[in-house]
């Protein structure tokens, strides 16, 4: 760890002498560029020689030690500062895991009825009004693309973007199959039934090289419908588009120009066929997205949300917590720490989570 800490020293002295040179002061982007990478690496360096310090002054007291008159101050130097420093070991440790690129992104999430038919639907509804007041309790905004709302409630399929601060960082752990156990409203009989819904998680992506053809599209429009099917104007402005070589599937709603959800919907299809190139590299390089709690693949089942027991467990680090109704009412923070907590572990002891 120390060779690495070194190296960023090293670095960070690189970079500061790099920014004084006049050829780099009058080059906005090379000085923006390094001033970018200056200010990433300062945290570390600043604490990292806070580190060294405190171990210095740790010597020194243990050095009083033996002196009778100083003794009873050096024991509790040493106690002090002998605590200070392995919080600052353990602040380097977390400083060193490599970030990931996309936690400080917005999302794309998609939320699916699965197997159950109506109660999945009404379920895939849950989970919405669940990630919405999570949302909210974070100061985030949610803006809904599209949504195929289910005949007996919630939604067969519903599309929304969620802006705001570090999102990615926090539902990134959501994508995977949802399993909710309860009794239906339509169930006479009082039978506890299980049926599913499907999250994805996409982060957005603000400039998507992928060329699409024009040919591998077939584009279907359609009237648009707002809450409870009414009709938002009656010009056909929903656009539908499918990206037939990999079958991946878009539609925006959301603005009244045709034109404009076209232009908006091919935003998205890039973003969802770029998000699914990705998945298939990591997996052709061994290192799929179950490393990171498994974050990524749809068809894993990551979650039981039990009501008659009152009880939400993540199956991927065996967390429950029995406070199911304060989950669905938006309080999921204390289960996504729970998965950010173990990501660290495992990276820190450079581990892959294997589900």
């Amino acid at each position: 760890m120390f060779n690495r800490l070194d190296a960023i020293v090293a670095k960070y002295d690189e970079v500061t002498k790099e920014l004084v040179k006049p050829e780099v002061l009058n080059d906005f982007n090379k000085l923006k560029d390094l001033s970018k990478e200056q200010s990433d690496l300062k945290e570390i360096v600043d604490t990292y020689q806070e580190y060294k310090n405190v171990k210095e002054n740790l010597e020194q007291a243990k050095a009083m030690e033996n002196d009778p008159d100083l003794k009873e101050i050096a024991l509790q130097e040493i106690e002090d500062l002998t605590k200070k420093e392995s919080e600052l070991y353990s602040k380097l440790e977390i400083m060193l895991v490599p970030k990931d690129e996309n936690d400080g992104k917005n999302v794309i999430m998609e939320i699916r009825g699965a197997a159950g038919g109506d109660e999945a639907n009404i379920f895939a509804g849950d989970l919405f009004r669940m990630y919405s007041y999570y949302a909210e309790a974070n100061g985030w905004k949610i803006e809904v693309i599209h949504n195929i709302e289910g005949t007996s409630g919630g939604f067969s399929q519903i599309e929304f973007m969620v802006k705001g601060d570090s999102v990615y960082s926090k539902l990134k752990y959501e994508s995977g199959s949802h399993r909710v156990q309860r009794i239906p409203a339509t169930e006479t009989q009082g039978r506890v039934h299980t049926s599913t819904a499907t999250v994805l998680v996409m982060p957005e992506v603000e400039t998507v090289n992928i060329d699409i053809k024009e040919s591998d599209l077939k584009i279907d429009v359609y009237h648009s419908s707002g809450a409870g099917g009414q009709s938002v104007n009656t010009a056909n402005s929903a656009v539908r588009i499918t990206h037939v070589p990999t079958g991946a599937v878009v539609t925006c709603q959301t603005e009244r120009s045709q034109l404009r959800n076209k232009e908006r919907a091919m935003e998205l299809l890039k973003i969802k066929i770029n998000d699914e190139l990705m998945q298939k590299q990591e997996n052709e390089l061994g290192a799929s997205r179950k490393s990171k709690i498994g974050t990524g693949d749809r068809s894993e089942k990551i979650r039981t949300y039990n009501y008659p027991q009152n009880r939400v467990t993540d199956h991927r680090i065996n967390f429950s917590v029995m406070a199911l109704d304060r989950v669905m009412d938006g309080d999921i923070g204390q289960v996504i720490e729970a998965l950010i907590t173990e990501d660290l572990r495992l990276k820190l002891a450079g581990e892959n989570f294997d589900a």
